[in-house]
């Protein structure tokens, strides 16, 4: 029995740039009608590995193929949809006509109409890219991506611009088109859309995946749990006097420090009052925080979710970190 190609194959792929490694050394399976989700910080190879998996750049080493192709045959023959955030729109076409113009480059596209409702821009078939919003433009670059009725579409931050009524039904869309078998690749900076949306979640850092899996378990690596809570800014009398008890910067800082130092605590963030503690130990940290901080309120405590476990596994390590948001 001959067997499915993946949608995605790539083994080995390493890219350097000046002499500095971009990618080093990434493999990464994707099966047909998975929906996965492709993260990390700025720097971390995330376009160089999309780019030579699309076949764009050349990799330094390793291989690539897409439904058992190389990257630009399979992209020739209409398998690939891609949309990318900058791809730019014939002003002085219709929605309609530009569309229809994709389509008929294909030898088997997908029907104009289909495509454009999948988009959610059917309302614009007549406007013309020059009267479109940031947003509307996104939608149709969207269609466009489509117009080949693809096997594997691969979307670079696709609902930058889009409002989230917008959102909403974009992921609708890739749902719908995800349960007919297709794949779906997508990088963006909405962590909330890939833990609502995506059913694996590859994690990049320094050019090298850090995690590969489904959302919950990708999770569950980072273990422990997160503990929130608001902690007044001027210091009660259980801390000791050497920390400010003001609300500048210094004292932040201080009270931040202070708050990473408690029991069971692996890392601190402070925002305004409202702190956030990354536990090894909630039950020990709890206890040190209403002992030191009788006056804690709106406290919470649960498992890590995808944020905090992306940060945690693409930040470089550290053994505590205590960090105050708008600090200098």
């Amino acid at each position: 029995m001959t067997s499915i190609p993946h949608a995605v194959a790539a083994s080995g792929l390493r890219k350097s740039y000046a002499g500095r490694p971009a990618v080093a050394g990434v493999d990464l399976l994707v099966a047909p009608g998975e929906m996965v989700a492709l993260l990390g910080p700025n720097g971390a190879g995330k376009s160089t590995t999309v780019d030579m998996l699309l076949g764009l750049t050349t990799p330094d080493a390793g291989e690539v193929s897409l439904f058992g192709r190389p990257p630009r045959e399979a992209v020739a023959g209409g398998a690939v949809g891609v949309m990318l955030q900058e791809a730019a729109l014939p002003d002085d076409a219709t929605v309609h006509e530009t569309v229809a113009m994709i389509c008929s480059l294909h030898r088997a596209p997908m029907p104009v109409e289909r495509a454009l409702r999948l988009a959610g821009v059917e309302d614009l078939a007549g406007r013309r890219a020059a009267a479109l919003s940031g947003g509307q433009r996104q939608r149709v670059r969207l269609a466009m991506a489509l117009a080949p009725d693809p096997g594997l579409l691969v979307l670079d931050e696709p609902t930058s611009a889009m409002d989230v009524s917008a959102r909403r039904g974009f992921w609708h869309s890739m749902r719908e088109y995800a349960r007919t078998g297709r794949t779906v690749l997508f990088a963006t900076h909405y962590l909330e859309e890939a833990e609502t949306h995506a059913d694996r979640v590859v994690l990049m850092r320094a050019g090298a995946i850090v995690a590969d899996g489904p959302v919950t378990a990708v999770m569950a690596r980072v273990g422990g749990r997160i503990l929130r809570a608001t902690v007044p800014l001027t210091a009660p009398a259980t801390v000791p006097a050497t920390v400010p008890a003001t609300g500048s910067a210094t004292g932040r800082q201080d009270l931040a420090g202070l708050l990473s130092g408690l029991p069971g605590v692996a890392s601190a963030e402070l925002d305004g009052e409202r702190a956030t503690l990354s536990c090894s130990d909630s039950d020990a940290a709890l206890r040190a925080l209403l002992a030191r901080f009788p006056a804690a309120r709106d406290i919470e405590v649960r498992a890590p979710g995808l944020e905090e476990a992306f940060v945690l596994l693409t930040e470089e390590p550290a053994p505590q970190r205590a960090r105050v948001r708008g600090a200098v």
